[in-house]
């Protein structure tokens, strides 16, 4: 189990629902108390064990979860509920789905704490960019109905773990506050940011009723400082989890790119510096309009988003290009984690796909803990701040 640093006493306390491998948990970091955590996948239940230790996690469905299973006096609720039905890439159920459809289970829990008069002062959800339009925008209507049928304000934010890690993955973030909570100065702004509202939250917050809107907040981040490690800069000589290609397997992958990207490849050469890139195989028309798989490689010192191995999606390459040697493989599970911010002494699954999936279903570590910095502990600091002086 990994260590955790002293401290002088908890921040705040939390849920964490869909914890897969303890992510959220470890960008909320050591000053947060977990009273709770769920997940129904027993292999990323292993790793969180492995990691965190297991005396508040309970496997199984969220169905099965009541809230005789939550201790009291929690502040906050994180939910990284699945996205497979609400991505871009996926069938189209969206909240109706067997996976994004666990959404209302786990509401139906906040609810019922609500009824208890214990509900979180705070609610985080987390996922794919597509809930925004999902249904036509339907959806991420019905998410804001629910928060404000249960008595909170709400606001939308989308953040690119890019401003972070060398990792393209733009995630949505919805953030509520109970209205028993009085939010703090500063933590708001009348209009909405060019940084984290992207043009889909605001297409998103314009569809809204005027009464939705009401209740909806533009919360105020600042942006983080520029990033300064690259994606070469992550890149094991000597990965443990995957073998080097062979010269062979190298050049048929060269061969399945398109004349743009071997010139990608070409210009890497002439670089003057090891240039790592990052491979996805994807299927492409052809002149003759019939489908071909290509390689596409970029070399922006930015991965791809990491995407689970299942439901057809490839498996992410590199290609590193020295001047005119050139060497691919696939990307090594530790690579995985460190683009999702976890560090060395994170324990992963021994087994590749498995390790993969861990990471690729993840939320991204330093941009959970930029907004825990920035929203969620002045959120809840304000409210014990309240409770004592009413006391």
């Amino acid at each position: 189990m990994r260590k955790t640093r002293n401290h002088q006493g908890p921040v705040g306390t939390y849920y964490e629902f869909f914890a897969g491998g303890g992510m959220a948990r470890a960008g909320l970091g050591d000053s947060w108390s977990c009273l709770f955590a769920n997940d129904f996948d027993h292999k990323k239940a292993k790793s969180y064990a492995e990691n965190w230790g297991g005396n508040h996690l309970k496997v199984g469905d969220v169905r099965a979860v009541s809230t005789n299973d939550l201790p009291p006096g929690v502040d906050l609720a994180w939910a990284s509920f699945p996205c497979q039905d609400l991505s871009l890439a996926g069938g189209g159920a969206g909240l109706k789905g067997d996976r994004s459809g666990t959404f209302w289970p786990f509401w139906q829990l906040m609810t019922d704490l609500g009824r208890e008069n214990r509900q979180p002062n705070v609610i985080a959800l987390e996922n794919v960019c597509g809930t925004l339009t999902s249904h036509g925008g339907k959806d991420f209507t019905a998410i804001c109905e629910a928060f404000q049928a249960s008595g909170y304000r709400f606001g939308a934010v989308v953040m690119d773990a890019a401003l972070f890690v060398p990792h393209s993955r733009p995630r949505l973030f919805v953030i509520g506050v109970h209205q028993s909570v009085d939010i703090g100065n500063g933590l708001t702004t009348k209009a909405p940011s060019d940084t984290w509202h992207t043009k889909s939250v605001r297409t998103a917050h314009k569809r809204l009723s005027t009464e939705l809107q009401a209740d909806w907040i533009w919360w105020n981040i600042p942006e983080p400082p520029a990033r300064e490690n690259r994606f070469a800069d992550l890149i094991e000589d000597k990965p443990a989890s995957v073998d080097w290609h062979s010269k062979a397997e190298t050049l048929r992958l060269l061969s399945m790119m398109s004349k743009v990207n071997l010139d990608k490849v070409e210009t890497a050469k002439k670089a003057g510096r090891r240039m790592v890139g990052t491979i996805y195989k994807r299927t492409r028309l052809d002149a003759d309009g019939n489908k071909v798989q290509r390689a596409e490689v970029r070399f922006d010192d930015v991965a791809g988003c990491l995407r689970t191995p299942a439901g057809g999606s490839s498996r992410q390459l590199i290609l590193v290009v020295d001047g005119k040697e050139v060497n691919s493989r696939l990307i090594s599970t530790r690579e995985t984690a460190r683009l999702m911010g976890l560090p060395d002494d994170y324990a992963l699954p021994e087994k590749y796909n498995e390790a993969y999936h861990l990471t690729g279903d993840g939320v991204v570590v330093p941009v959970v803990r930029h907004l825990a910095q920035h929203i969620l502990e002045p959120l809840v600091t304000q409210r014990q701040r309240l409770n004592r002086s009413a006391a």
